[in-house]
């Protein structure tokens, strides 16, 4: 897997740019999609992905069995939370 360091200096040397502008405009990127994100709840990044903030509810303690030793179970109670889903786009799905 490629870290950010490598990726910058792969784009940097594709491109002849230098690294510090590279490494910006990767920063910036990410700073935008944090704050799309937290805004809107989606993120498109084009020819890439999507990414979706899916906001799952509050799970109330319930009984249940275990499947496998039939023995009477409680399952503990969630808080409410938001997850990041990732969507790649049809361009991304065909480059593999």
């Amino acid at each position: 897997m490629m870290s950010k360091s490598e990726l910058i200096q792969k784009i940097a040397d594709e491109h002849s740019l230098a690294k510090k502008d590279v490494k910006a405009v990767i920063e910036s990127l990410a700073t935008v999609a944090y704050k799309e994100l937290k805004k809107t709840g989606a993120f498109l990044l084009p020819g890439f992905a999507k990414f979706i903030v899916i906001k799952k509810p509050a799970t109330k303690e319930r009984a249940g069995i275990n499947p496998f030793t039939k023995e009477p179970t409680v399952f503990k109670a969630k808080p409410a939370r938001k997850s990041l889903k990732v969507r790649p786009v049809k361009a991304a799905k065909d480059a593999v």
